[in-house]
């Protein structure tokens, strides 16, 4: 089974106006998505963001819960926290993942439209459980990563369609939703 890491990006973002903007951190990203990548067995969630006093806020959030008062008072929340690491970019995100794996993951990401390099949850999931080279899911922020950015990867999850005419999910949903997908229980075939 290849090992699945996941990466919340905050630059380089775009706004509805389609100009390259850095998002803030958000308290609830950061606690709901680790919570989620510890039920999902992520290997490792990655918090990517450029500016340092916002890294230092999520440092301070995080060690609230990892070691001050919110490690007792909530000790689920301290075990959450384990596999969350803060970088600057992109890149340390991916050059990290290679360092612990020995190799470069496939590398992919999300968004609401669909491209030609568009690949199935299906598809991706049986990747996970049939071969060894580690996959890197990034999750945008925002109004997601700009054109350059994801033309970089290697593929783009399918679009998460509900049952209506809206779709613009909380990023932290759609994490849950993709883990689900990813690396949930095959209710379907049940």
């Amino acid at each position: 089974m290849a090992n699945l890491y996941i990466g919340l990006v905050h630059y380089p973002i775009m706004n509805k106006h389609k100009e390259v903007i850095t998002t803030a951190i958000t308290n609830y990203d950061i606690h709901d998505i680790a919570r989620a990548s510890v039920t999902y067995d992520v290997s490792k969630y990655f918090v990517i963001h450029n500016i340092p006093a916002q890294r230092e806020l999520a440092a301070t959030i995080m060690e609230h819960w990892k070691t001050g008062f919110g490690s007792t008072y909530n000790p689920d929340r301290k075990d959450a926290f384990t596999g969350v690491e803060l970088v600057n970019s992109i890149a340390v995100a991916v050059r990290m993942v290679e360092e612990i794996e020995g190799v470069k993951p496939i590398i992919a990401t999300t968004d609401a439209r669909t491209y030609d390099n568009t690949i199935t949850y299906g598809a991706m999931r049986k990747h996970l459980e049939n071969e060894q080279v580690p996959v890197l899911v990034l999750f945008g922020t925002g109004y997601g990563m700009t054109k350059e950015t994801m033309e970089s990867f290697d593929y783009i999850l399918e679009p998460i369609y509900g049952h209506g005419e809206y779709n613009h999910l909380s990023v932290r949903s759609a994490v849950s939703i993709i883990l689900d997908r990813l690396r949930g229980e095959a209710w379907w075939s049940k």
